[in-house]
C-alpha cells in the first residue's frame, strides 16, 4: 500500500523536506545554546558550594545542553502527535492523510533524538552526582547499579525506554484511531522528570509535584503544538487554517494553566523577598517575561493571522512570520527552564522540616477526628481541579441543551455533580490530607473513588450529553469534538475494556493485586504511586458500572441477566478482600508508616483492620445500590418495551398479535390431526 506520504502531496511539498529538519536544528541549538549559558553564569558552581567535586566542563556544560535538547525532541514529538490526533482531519477511510502521516514520521525522529539524548543523560547525571568526569564515571564498575541508586538518572533510563517504544510505534501506525493513545504515551513520557528533581524534595512537595506536572504537560502540548503548527504551515498544508483554530483554544488554555502552574511552583520553592536578591528567583523573573513575551506573541497570532486565514486559506505569511518567533522564544525558553532547574533555590529559603513533612509534603496537626475530615482541606491541583472542570464542562453542556429547548433529566445531573463533588472531597479535604499517612484513611478514599464515585459519574450519562450538546462537523467538514467521543466510544480498546470479563477482572482483580501483590507496600512512600492509584480507582470503577448500569452508550450490547451476574460475581469477592485484611497479622507498608513518626497513629497493625473492616462495609453497600438501579433500570426496560409495543398495535389493530394467535390455533390443529387424524367428510356435516 502507498504511504500517504505519496497521496495528495501538496505542490512543492518534496521541494521542502527540510524544512523541519532545519526548523528542529535551530531550535535545538538556541535551547542548548541559553541553557549552557545559564549555566556557565549562575549554576557552573553549585555543586562546588554543596561541597561535592566539579566534574569538569563536559558534564557541566554538556549536561544542561543535552538535556535542552532532549526536552526540545521531547515537546516537537509531543506537538506532532496533537496535530496528527485533533488538530487535522485523517482520510474518510481512518487512515491518516498526508499532514497527520508527515506529523507522525516527524513525531517518531523527534522521539528518537529524545531516547538518545535520555540514554546520554544517564552517565553525564552520574558524573554530575559523583562529581568525577565522565569518562572515570562510565568506566566505575558500579556503574549499572549506581543508575538505580540516583533518582534523575533512573529517570532518564526510564525516559530513554518509554521515549524509544514511542519512536518505534510512531513507525508501525497508519491509522488515526492510534494517534490519540502514542499522544498519551508522549505526555507519559515526561512524567518520569516531572516526579524529580526541585519540586519531589522538601516541604510542600505534594503541591510542587503536582503544579510541575501541570505545567509540563501544558507547556509541551503549547510549544509542541506550535512546531507542528509551523511545519504544516510551511509545508502548505491542506487544513492549515483548521489547525491554527484549534491549537488557538488549545494555547489559549495552556497559557493559563502554564501561569497558573508556574506562579503555585514558584511560591512553594522560594518566598517573594528573594525574587529580585538570588540567582534562583532573578531566573524565574527571567521565565516570567519569557511567559509575557510569548502571550503577547499569542495574542497577536490570533489578531492578524486567524482572520487572515478564514478569509483565504493560502493566506500563511502571517502566520509563518509570528510562530517563527514564538518557536524560537520558546527554544530560549527552554533552555532558561533547564539552566533554573540547575540552580539551587537561595540558602534562605531551605528550612528545616518534619520527618511528616519531608514524606508527605506537610504537617499533620493530630488524629483524624471528624471535623479534621471535614474541614481541614489541601486542595489536590491534579484531581480537585478536574472535578471542578468536569462540573463545570457538565453544567455548561445542561445550559447549552436548554438554551435551544431540549431538556435532560435533572436527576443526571445530580448525580454527575454528586460524583464530582466526591472526587473534590475524597481527594482535597481532610480525607486526601491523612490517606497517604493511614491505611484506614487510605481505604476510605479507595472506596469512595472505585466505589461510590464512579456510580454517580455513570448515571449522569457525560457521553449522551456530549453528544447532544456538541454539533456535527458536517458531511465534508473535519471531525471535530463529536466525531472524537464517538470515536473513543466506538473504538476496539473500548470494546475489550468494556467486555464483561475484562471489566470485570480489572475492577476486583486490582484490589487483590495492588494490596496482596506486594505494589502497594513497595510504592507507599510515592507520590505519583498515590496519583496513578487515584487514577486507577477511577478509571477501573466507571469501566466497570459503565458496562452495568451506564445511561450512555457503549461499544457492545449486555443482556441484563449478564449485568446482575456481574454484581453477584462481585460482591464475594469484595466481602473476601475485606476480611483478608482484617485478618493480617502483618502490616501492609508499616516501614514506611513508622518513618513518619506520628504519635497518635502507633498501633498499626489495628488501623489496617480498621481498613478492612471499611472496604468491607463500604464495598458491599455500593454494590447492593447498584443491583437495585440495575433492577429499576430493568424494570422501566421492559415497561418500555411494552409501551412500544402497545404503539405498534394501535397502529396495524393489533396485527402482530392476531397473526400469534393464528399460529397457535394451526399449531392447535396440526396437533389434534396428529392425535386422532383427520376429520372424515362426514364429520363436518
Amino acid at each position: 500500500m502507498a504511504s500517504p506520504e505519496l497521496v495528495g502531496t501538496a505542490p512543492g511539498l518534496r521541494d521542502r523536506p527540510a524544512a523541519s529538519s532545519v526548523l528542529f536544528v535551530l531550535s535545538a541549538a538556541v535551547a542548548a545554546l541559553v541553557a549552557a549559558l545559564v549555566v556557565g553564569l549562575s549554576a557552573a558552581n553549585a555543586l562546588v558550594l554543596l561541597g561535592i567535586p566539579d566534574p569538569g566542563p563536559l558534564t557541566t556544560y554538556g549536561l544542561p545542553a543535552v538535556r535542552a535538547i532532549a526536552e526540545g525532541a521531547g515537546v516537537i514529538s509531543i506537538g506532532s502527535l496533537l496535530l496528527a490526533a485533533f488538530l487535522v482531519p485523517p482520510q474518510r477511510s481512518g487512515i491518516l492523510d498526508v499532514d497527520g502521516y508527515r506529523a507522525v514520521r516527524i513525531a517518531s525522529n523527534a522521539a528518537l533524538a529524545w531516547a538518545i539524548c535520555a540514554a546520554l543523560l544517564v552517565p553525564l547525571t552520574l558524573s554530575d552526582t559523583s562529581g568525577q568526569s565522565i569518562a572515570v564515571a562510565v568506566r566505575a564498575p558500579n556503574f549499572w547499579s549506581s543508575i538505580g541508586q540516583v533518582e534523575l538518572a533512573s529517570a532518564w533510563r526510564a525516559t530513554a525506554i518509554m521515549a524509544l517504544v514511542l519512536a518505534v510505534a510512531c513507525r508501525v501506525i497508519l491509522r488515526w484511531g492510534w494517534t490519540p493513545l502514542l499522544l498519551g504515551l508522549a505526555l507519559f513520557t515526561l512524567m518520569p522528570l516531572a516526579i524529580t528533581g526541585h519540586s519531589s524534595a522538601g516541604g510542600s512537595h505534594d503541591v510542587a509535584t503536582n503544579s510541575l506536572i501541570l505545567h509540563l504537560v501544558s507547556a509541551s502540548l503549547w510549544a509542541g503544538g506550535l512546531f507542528a503548527l509551523l511545519v504544516l504551515a510551511r509545508h502548505g498544508g491542506a487544513h492549515t487554517d483548521v489547525a491554527a483554530r484549534r491549537f488557538s483554544a488549545l494555547a489559549g488554555v495552556a497559557y493559563v494553566v502554564i501561569a497558573v502552574s508556574g506562579v503555585l511552583n514558584t511560591l512553594v520553592r522560594i518566598p517573594l523577598s528573594d525574587l529580585f536578591t538570588s540567582t534562583y528567583g532573578r531566573l524565574v523573573l527571567a521565565k516570567v517575561a519569557a511567559l509575557i513575551a510569548l502571550g503577547c506573541l499569542g495574542f497577536m497570532q490570533r489578531k492578524r493571522s486567524l482572520p487572515a486565514l478564514a478569509a483565504d486559506p493560502t493566506s500563511r505569511s502571517a502566520l509563518l512570520r509570528f510562530a517563527g518567533i514564538e518557536a524560537i522564544l520558546f527554544a530560549a525558553t527552554i533552555g532558561l527552564a533547564v539552566g533554573l532547574g540547575r540552580t539551587p533555590p537561595p540558602a534562605d529559603a531551605e528550612t528545616k522540616p518534619s520527618l511528616t513533612e519531608v514524606a508527605l509534603g506537610y504537617n499533620l496537626d493530630g488524629p483524624p477526628t471528624f471535623a479534621r475530615i471535614l474541614f481541614d482541606w489541601r486542595f489536590d491541583l491534579i484531581y480537585g481541579t478536574a472535578a471542578i472542570v468536569m462540573a463545570v464542562l457538565y453544567v455548561v453542556g445542561v445550559r447549552h441543551l436548554r438554551a435551544r429547548g431540549d431538556k435532560w433529566p435533572v436527576g443526571r445531573t445530580i448525580a454527575w455533580l454528586a460524583g464530582c463533588l466526591t472526587i473534590l472531597f475524597a481527594t482535597s479535604s481532610g480525607m486526601g490530607r491523612y490517606a497517604p499517612a493511614m491505611f484506614s484513611v487510605h481505604m476510605e478514599m479507595h472506596m469512595a473513588l472505585s466505589m461510590l464515585a464512579p456510580v454517580l459519574l455513570v448515571l449522569g450519562g457525560p457521553v449522551t450529553l456530549a453528544l447532544r450538546a456538541l454539533k456535527p462537523a458536517g458531511k465534508d467538514a473535519p471531525p471535530g469534538l463529536r466525531e472524537w467521543v464517538l470515536a473513543a466510544v466506538h473504538n476496539p480498546v473500548s470494546r475489550f475494556l468494556t467486555h464483561p470479563i475484562v471489566a470485570s477482572v480489572i475492577f476486583v482483580g486490582s484490589f487483590y493485586g495492588l494490596y496482596f501483590g506486594g505494589i502497594f507496600n513497595a510504592v507507599v512512600d510515592s507520590h505519583a504511586a498515590h496519583l496513578l492509584m487515584n487514577l486507577h480507582f477511577l478509571v477501573s470503577g466507571y469501566l466497570f458500572y459503565w458496562v452495568v448500569i451506564g445511561v450512555d452508550p457503549s461499544p457492545r450490547r449486555v443482556p441484563p441477566v449478564v449485568k446482575v451476574a456481574m454484581v453477584f460475581a462481585t460482591l464475594p469477592f469484595h466481602a473476601f478482600f475485606g476480611v483478608t485484611l482484617m485478618s493480617m497479622d502483618s502490616v501492609m507498608g508499616g516501614w514506611f508508616y513508622r518513618t513518619l513518626g506520628l504519635p497518635w497513629h502507633i498501633n498499626l497493625l489495628s488501623d489496617q483492620h480498621l481498613g478492612g473492616a471499611i472496604a468491607w462495609a463500604t464495598g458491599e453497600v455500593p454494590l447492593v445500590l447498584v443491583m437495585l438501579a440495575l433492577l429499576v433500570q430493568w424494570s422501566r426496560s421492559d415497561r418500555r418495551t411494552a409501551k412500544r409495543i402497545d404503539r405498534a398495535a394501535d397502529r396495524d389493530d393489533d396485527a402482530e398479535l392476531a397473526a400469534y394467535n393464528r399460529m397457535l390455533a394451526e399449531l392447535t390443529r396440526r396437533e389434534r390431526e396428529s392425535q386422532h387424524g383427520p376429520p372424515s367428510p362426514s364429520s363436518s356435516h
